[in-house]
């Protein structure tokens, strides 16, 4: 007798159908799994005997066949436990064939039987939806499958309570979808004392989802500026926390057994590889850009990353998708983030400062900034440098709104902006180009002359005429007019230059 049940397998954020086969045949006893499984596939085995061990079940004294069909298709992690076994139960009888042959599982197993928790719940529900079956899982990760309301979920905690649920004896409840409450962000804007155009800048580039850079002497706010910046970013929609919990669901981020709303903050330290970034190693997990899906990716200290790690940004930034090409795997991994960096003006950091001499001026600032190349340092929509605060002025009282009331007009500029592109596939206006940038974006006639002169005198590149023009497009939005005017591109224009870097 030939039993069949199915699980899957992930390439990338694809969960692509398995079926797993058990066969009993005449023969010595034995068991084997084939179908090109890794190690941890292939120690199944132990912990199915002991698991059946601790129910009172032993396995047939035949030759036990478990086949992972396609075959070609490697098949790695510890989720493949529950499908094995239940493929053996209902070899054996135990479990009714039609039950077991009309659902999608996955789960480890513990020697005692016990069901813990594994990664790709989330994108295994989504599978389960399309071949409009039934998804088993570990009552752990339930409730973040529970996400996708179209297919059933049920959680259980041992082995026990699914042999149950399948026999009908005691079946299980559906599980609830789960949602990690919105934190508390207990850093406010207004703990920066002084800042004001930086924070303005930070407003901006929230309301539009620009990417940032920031230049200024240590200890001017820089850090302090990028850690509020997520205070003031509306809560991600349902599709975008979707979109992005797929991602932290393979990657084994998913906590508290729901979907967060609060977008991604990642600040990967200036040491991490290029594989660590942009993704890869082994079975070519995702990086630091893709676990910042809709969120934020902050580089502190840029300059100090190693040149091939920051040049392999120039793709991501602007498809807002990475492709993870390994001699074994080419896996494709969304990457629409906003990038936001730090940096000081040269290796000392003080070289603007008329308090303390540098014997390296200009060279010094010229070598350090140099480190980020031309054609990264232009993909920064808004640049600008960070005065040091002087300390007279920390005695102050707070000043400036906080975070809650920016964050309100942020989320008025961004629901403009959606009433904008609905139906166009378009959320922000960092997205926008082509004709439909000129269309929305043009300024008036003054702030086209104003545009024009600018440019010229700058040297902005094309990519950089047309990141103005999405910033004015922004601060129009925040000023809540239809149309681009003078002041607006003034704005834009004030964000672009900043004293030893290239426009």
């Amino acid at each position: 007798m030939i039993a069949r049940t199915f699980t899957v397998a992930f390439e990338g954020i694809e969960a692509r159908r398995v079926e797993v086969q058990c066969a009993l045949a005449p023969g010595l006893p034995n068991f084997t799994i084939v179908g090109l499984p890794d190690k941890a596939v292939t120690e199944a085995r132990e912990r199915v005997r002991a698991a059946l061990s601790a129910l009172q079940i032993s396995l047939p004294s035949k030759k036990v066949v478990i086949n992972m069909s396609p075959a070609d298709l490697p098949k790695t992690g510890s989720h493949f436990d529950l499908p094995i076994i239940l493929s053996i139960l209902a070899a054996t009888g135990a479990l009714p064939l039609e039950r077991v042959e009309t659902c999608l599982s996955l789960g480890e197993l513990s020697l005692d039987g016990a069901l813990v928790g594994v990664t790709g719940a989330l994108p295994a529900a989504l599978k389960a939806a399309e071949l409009n079956c039934d998804l088993l899982c570990p009552k752990s990760c339930s409730s973040e499958a529970a996400w996708v309301a179209a297919t059933p979920v049920y959680g259980a905690a041992h082995l026990s309570e699914l042999i149950k649920h399948l026999t009908g004896e005691t079946p299980l409840t559906q599980a609830d979808p789960g949602e990690v409450s919105l934190p508390d962000h207990a850093k406010c804007l207004r703990d920066v004392k002084g800042q004001e155009k930086a924070k303005r800048a930070l407003e901006v580039a929230a309301a539009g989802q620009h990417h940032l850079f920031m230049v200024g002497t240590p200890g001017s706010g820089k850090s302090m500026l990028a850690t509020r910046l997520p205070s003031i970013l509306p809560p991600l929609s349902a599709s975008e926390a979707l979109e992005t919990s797929i991602v932290h669901s393979l990657s084994g981020l998913l906590s508290d057994g729901g979907i967060s709303r609060a977008r991604p903050f990642r600040e990967p330290h200036h040491t991490a590889s290029m594989a660590a970034i942009v993704g890869g190693g082994r079975g070519a997990q995702p990086g630091e850009v893709s676990l910042a899906h809709n969120g934020v990716l902050f580089l502190d200290e840029i300059p100090e990353f190693p040149r091939g790690v920051l040049e392999s940004l120039r793709q991501p930034v602007e498809s807002g998708k990475i492709m993870v090409a390994r001699a074994n795997a080419h896996i494709k991994y969304p990457a629409r983030f906003m990038l936001v960096a730090a940096a000081n003006p040269c290796k000392c950091g003080y070289l603007p400062d008329p308090n303390r001499a540098c014997s390296k001026v200009p060279l010094c600032g010229t070598d350090y900034l140099g480190r980020i190349s031309g054609p990264l340092m232009d993909r920064f929509d808004l640049r600008f440098e960070v005065p040091p605060v002087q300390f007279t002025d920390l005695e102050l009282p707070p000043s400036g709104d906080s975070s809650k009331i920016v964050a309100q007009r942020v989320a008025a500029a961004r629901a403009l902006q959606t009433e904008r592109f609905e139906g166009m596939g378009l959320r922000t206006n960092s997205e926008l180009e082509g004709q439909l940038l000129n269309d929305i974006a043009t300024p008036d006639a003054e702030g086209r002359d104003l545009l024009t002169k600018a440019a010229e005198r700058l040297g902005l590149s094309a990519r950089g005429y047309h990141r103005v023009l999405k910033v004015a497009r922004t601060i129009a939005d925040l000023d809540h007019s239809d149309d681009v005017r003078r002041p607006h591109v003034a704005e834009a224009l004030s964000y672009r230059v900043v004293s030893g870097v290239a426009n």
